[in-house]
């Protein structure tokens, strides 16, 4: 529970129809596998104490008494276990049945949840037998417990993690237009339990995924789906036993339809309640309508088995990463369609370094064009070689805009920089930042002269993951007229150049494209040694997949140095030991921090992911904002 993670189960024990005494046995077998897993909440079908088909049997006395003790089984047998229980039964309260779930937590129920939305068409027909949950406040009901036990809407909720608040619906309440989790997570809640009887038909397994993931998405919390399956009865129904963990629109754990199994996964309640406050579409409900239930759950530590990709921004692999990079490219060109087309620009002007950056930059420009039925020598491609371009990178540049079918140029920046640096009075000699940074404006000025000269536009070439480190020259190529990788993260660019590679019809592109991968990031500033590159980025600022995957959590969810090294040692293995995490870390904090001034003035550029550092939108930072705060917890670390 440490860091926001509580594990989840969710589970079909095998049942017999009206046979409680069994049903109350595999109920507990489930719950303590799941302490076994380690889960701290686990949520079992709609009734499985009695069996969700016994049909006029529910409203039998002995059924009735027989689920009454059920429940008083599960407590007794289940007292010793940390696993929160929420299993299903019918309850009588006053002189009406109703379909409910029991909360049980450590040999004593804590609330009783009456369902809301009965279902009386098809081939269900509780109203036959149940009444729907009564309006108003929460009551209590006897029998059920130790003298009158909570029953009604309600909240349960962690004295020692506030963040973990549960509510719990079933079945058909979340069929209905306005489900009871709404107002449920409206006023806290970050997980909702559905205990539910889904009959199994053609293309049901389908739709009850896309509701189950929906929901979690739409109320912004963890989605805990329990399915009826094995054991009861198939007159008419078959139940597959098909239950799910969601999370803010994504599926975490699924069992397979016809397997009696458990599916266990981590709900992350703190990156819940960050999103939740970084919503303002999100409602502020009123937890005061909601009786609240506290329990008490040391905190531990959780272990991770839910995916964490150490590439955050590169799409999964499946049949739908083509499609994701094909939209992504989209996005990029008709953003500069859109640039090109208003300001009415003959031109659009991109330094291209033989890089990763500038190739796909290149290649959007070609897009762009190609969207606004125009010819490819619109795009016009410049090369700017000084003391540091190797014969490789330069060559790459050529083939790739000569096979793309650009107007090409070459101009040598050496002469204009050296004379700049006897107009201030550098020894060249010095091979420090005024060595450096000089090449770098030079060659945006000749873009931005180019540009003025052909009447077009100068496109920027900067990623993301550069602007984070702000490892970009100010007034450089920190400037431009349209950034069209302005949100881009190296990772992701890396891998669109290779979509593109894996796409081009022409071999010598392709092979181009290819090497420009295989070629070390670098600026290319400082003399080539023995003709190979001699400055690599990666070796001064530290591994960009590392830098990227800070940059997600810490900017797309708010996490803190403690969770994101957690989670960073999670994700990457072995493949980085904890030191070389926890110093690459500190530099990303002490760059991201003092480099916010270069982003502040950064040009337009279109968003294309859910991180971005746009100062018009997404990102606004003070320039002069203190790393104090994090650098300390890094250190701590």
């Amino acid at each position: 529970m440490q860091d926001g993670f509580i594990k989840v189960a969710v589970a079909t024990p095998e049942i017999r129809v009206a046979d409680c005494v069994f049903n109350t046995a595999a109920a507990v077998g489930m719950a303590r596998r799941a302490a076994q897993c380690g889960a701290r909440l686990l949520v079992l079908p709609e009734l499985c104490l009695t069996g969700y088909t016994c049909g006029d049997l529910f409203l039998r006395e002995t059924l009735i008494e027989g689920a009454r003790a059920a429940l008083a089984s599960l407590c007794a047998q289940t007292r010793a276990l940390p696993v929160l229980i929420v299993a299903g039964l019918p309850v009588v309260s006053g002189a009406k049945l109703y379909n409910c779930a029991a909360v049980v937590y450590q040999g004593r129920v804590l609330g009783i949840v009456p369902k809301t939305h009965l279902p009386n068409y098809g081939e269900f027909y509780e109203r036959r037998w149940f009444v729907p949950a009564p309006d108003g406040s929460c009551g209590f009901v006897r029998g059920y417990g130790e003298g009158e036990v909570p029953f009604g809407r309600m909240l349960f909720q962690c004295e020692e993690l506030g963040e973990f608040c549960f509510a719990v619906e079933l079945c058909e309440d979340l069929w209905a237009p306005v489900a009871p989790s709404a107002a449920y997570a409206a006023a806290g809640a970050t997980v909702i339990a559905n205990l539910s009887a889904s009959v199994e038909t053609v293309g049901k397994d389908d739709y009850r995924r896309a509701l189950v993931t929906g929901q979690s998405g739409r109320l912004v919390c963890g989605y805990l789906y329990a399915n009826a399956g094995e054991g009861e009865s198939t007159t008419d129904l078959v139940f597959s036993g098909h239950s799910m963990i969601a999370e803010n629109g994504s599926m975490l754990a699924q069992t397979g339809r016809f397997e009696q199994t458990m599916a266990v996964s981590e709900i992350d309640v703190q990156r819940l309640a960050f999103e939740r406050r970084r919503l303002t579409t999100f409602p502020a409900g009123d937890a005061q309508s909601f009786l609240t239930i506290p329990f008490s759950m040391p905190l531990t530590e959780t272990k991770l088995t839910r995916p964490v990709p150490a590439l955050p921004f590169v799409p999964p692999k499946g049949p739908g990463r083509d499609q994701c990079c094909a939209g992504i490219l989209q996005v990029q060109a008709h953003g500069l369609k859109k640039r090109i087309d208003h300001t009415g620009a003959k031109t659009a002007v991109v330094g291209i370094s033989g890089g990763l950056d500038s190739a796909l930059a290149l290649l959007v420009c070609v897009r762009a064009m190609e969207l606004l039925g125009r010819p490819r020598t619109d795009v016009h491609a410049v090369t700017m070689p000084c003391f540091g371009t190797t014969a490789r990178t330069r060559g790459n540049a050529q083939i790739i805009c000569e096979r793309l079918g650009v107007t090409f140029s070459c101009v040598d920046i050496t002469a204009s920089v050296r004379r700049h640096f006897a107009d201030i009075g550098h020894d060249e000699a010095v091979r420090d930042v005024t060595f450096e940074n000089a090449q770098a404006r030079e060659r945006t000025q000749v873009l931005m002269d180019i540009a003025n000269e052909t009447g077009g536009l100068v496109v920027g070439t900067g990623d993301l993951s550069e602007l984070a480190l702000g490892w970009a020259t100010y007034n450089g190529d920190q400037m431009s007229m349209y950034g069209v990788n302005a949100s881009v993260p190296k990772t992701l660019v890396r891998h669109l150049v290779a979509y593109e590679a894996e796409r081009a019809c022409d071999d010598a592109l392709r092979a181009a494209l290819c090497d420009i991968l295989d070629t070390p990031v670098s600026p290319e500033l400082l003399p080539p040694d023995d003709g190979a590159i001699a400055q690599k980025t990666e070796d001064l600022v530290g591994p960009y997949e590392l830098h990227d995957f800070f940059l997600y959590h810490v900017l797309r969810w708010g996490f803190s140095p403690h969770k994101t090294l957690r989670l960073a040692l999670y994700a990457f293995g072995q493949a980085y030991p904890r030191e070389t995490i926890l110093y690459w870390m500190r530099t990303f904090y002490r760059r991201f921090f003092a480099q916010q001034f270069k982003r502040s003035c950064m040009p337009d550029g279109p968003k294309i992911g859910s991180v971005s550092l746009s100062p018009r939108g997404d990102w606004r930072m003070p320039s002069d904002a203190s790393a104090a705060l994090w650098l300390s917890e890094v250190e701590k670390l």
